[in-house]
């Protein structure tokens, strides 16, 4: 039997929230976010189709570091253009007989030795069929690899507790980080997040191989992946709960570290629909083609996307700017879902990031993170620790940090990441890390179930400005579809209005790997996806 209220009314949540207003807020976002889809499946990029040879096994790079894909696809790009896509040319390349194999195709490519055309008829049959073919074995990979982690997640078990404890490793040596991520599983970490190299996001190519030097952080490449997963398999193994592995899908070739995360089963992968537009000043139209290609191939691996709202309060107050968190929740959560995303991959982002010198504030933290918590009830929600107001007092960080891990676990927060209570002093050494677990166990442990008895006042502060907030948020969305061109959005990022940053469609890095769709354009891994 449903309860009710004293007043007869079936109860809506510890927050009260009106479904109809909650219903309304959906409605804007997909009427915001629906004419950035039709302009996204009207273009291309050189990372789609990058990531598409990847798709069919292409790998290596040249003498110089460049990867094969890179230069197939210059080669091809600069004979018959990008808009028709990159696979008709290639297979039918493959299928003339210019080479035996894709990687032999484009070293010759390199050297000059091909020259691609545009197929017709029976070659144009021809070349669909062997692309199709090549490229839908790569996706049957990545089913594959989905197949493994049901039957290693069933197998050893899922973390039993929440929020999962998701912790940063990134020496710049993967073959030091691999040491470092077991130990913070033996430790307690969930989720090992391998931060990558300063910058790694503006390389318009993914590197090759295992690599030893990195800045801030450790590339991305296939390899890195392939040999973290396996010692975090080892640590799976030894804890007897499956340890899951994060990356970057975001910067310049977000579709292809996507795929590389589908070949080597990543388990989560940084995904934000604006973060490199925002804080990349990447092309706005570059980034909403590949984070659509990006989030497709995730739903198919059975991917968590992790979304980067808290990167706002960084720049913003978090106050005045609480709504614009949870209107980029709300278009993440449209665009993924177009994108084929279920409710359980949506790692929605948001942060502990009030001033603590202003009244009120852990109640002010509470409610932003109570209304994400009940806007998306079925997410594994992201809460993210204080950076902007750690002032290099580790001691009032710690309290600080203290406060963000009560605050996740009374508002039923999903994955928790360890703050640092040297954050804004020095890259945290692994003893900083070792308090940080410690801190974190002590409060979830404390605290159990607390979070079942922590209901606000039905009139109090914390339910008030949670609605106030979402309230903001409607009327946000409500001046984003009023701007007089059909894609208000990107009015709206080039205004400033998310992070203070104002960001033109018509600029930002990338904006010259951006191609329209030409009558007849194919690409087989986007028909596999799609379908």
């Amino acid at each position: 039997m449903v309860s009710t209220s004293s007043t007869g009314r079936t109860p809506r949540g510890k927050l009260d929230l009106d479904p109809a207003t909650v219903r309304k807020a959906r409605t804007l976002a997909r009427q915001a976010g629906r004419p950035i889809v039709n302009l996204a499946k009207k273009h291309t990029t050189v990372s789609v189709e990058r990531a598409t040879l990847r798709l069919a096994g292409l790998q290596g790079a040249d003498a110089d570091g460049i990867p094969w894909v890179n230069r197939l696809l210059d080669a091809v790009r600069g004979d018959v253009g990008l808009e028709h896509g990159i696979a008709l040319p290639v297979w039918d390349a493959l299928v003339r007989g210019e080479a035996e194999d894709l990687s032999v195709l484009a070293q010759k490519a390199s050297a000059g030795g091909v020259r691609f055309r545009l197929p017709e008829g029976r070659d144009l049959t021809r070349a669909r069929t062997a692309a199709g073919k090549q490229v839908g074995a790569g996706i049957r990979r990545v089913d594959a690899r989905r197949r493994d982690r049901d039957r290693m997640v069933k197998r050893h078990g899922d973390p039993q507790h929440q929020p999962w404890i998701y912790l940063i490793v990134a020496t710049g040596d993967i073959y030091e980080d691999i040491p470092q991520a077991q130990q913070a599983a033996r430790e307690g970490a969930d989720v090992i997040a391998v931060i990558r190299s300063t910058g790694q996001s503006l390389l318009d190519y993914v590197p090759e191989g295992a690599t030893r030097e990195g800045f801030a952080g450790t590339y991305a490449t296939q390899e890195n992946f392939r040999l973290m997963r396996a010692a975090l398999d080892e640590s799976s193994r030894e804890l007897g709960r499956y340890v899951r592995l994060t990356n970057y899908a975001s910067g310049l070739c977000m579709p292809e570290i996507a795929a590389l995360a589908g070949l080597e089963r990543l388990d989560m992968m940084l995904n934000d629909s604006m973060y490199g537009i925002l804080f990349r000043d990447i092309n706005p139209i570059r980034t909403f083609v590949d984070q659509r290609f990006s989030r497709q191939v995730h739903a198919r691996a059975g991917i968590i996307i992790n979304t980067g709202e808290d990167n706002y309060l960084t720049t913003a107050d978090a106050i005045e700017a609480a709504n614009t968190v949870t209107v980029s929740q709300l278009l993440n959560e449209y665009f993924a879902k177009e994108a084929g995303l279920e409710d359980w991959q949506l790692g929605l982002g948001h942060a502990f990031e009030i001033n603590p010198e202003v009244p009120d504030s852990f109640r002010m933290e509470l409610a932003h993170a109570l209304l994400a918590r009940e806007l998306f009830p079925k997410a594994p929600l992201k809460w993210m620790p204080p950076t902007r107001h750690m002032t290099g007092d580790v001691f009032r960080g710690y309290l600080l940090d203290a406060f963000f891990n009560l605050a996740g676990v009374l508002t039923g927060q999903s994955i928790l990441l360890v703050g640092m209570m040297t954050e804004a002093v020095v890259t945290p050494w692994i003893s900083d890390r070792d308090l940080a677990l410690q801190n974190v166990r002590y409060v979830m442990e404390a605290a159990g179930n607390l979070h079942e008895d922590f209901v606000p006042r039905p009139d109090g502060f914390i339910v008030q400005r949670a609605n106030e907030v979402l309230a903001e948020s409607i009327d946000l969305l409500e001046r984003i579809l009023a701007h007089e061109s059909r894609t208000g959005l990107l009015d709206a990022i080039a205004d400033g209005t998310f992070g203070l940053m104002k960001r033109p469609a018509d600029a930002g890095r990338g904006l010259e790997g951006v191609a329209q769709k030409a009558p007849g354009y194919f690409n087989p891994a986007t028909e596999i996806l799609e379908a």
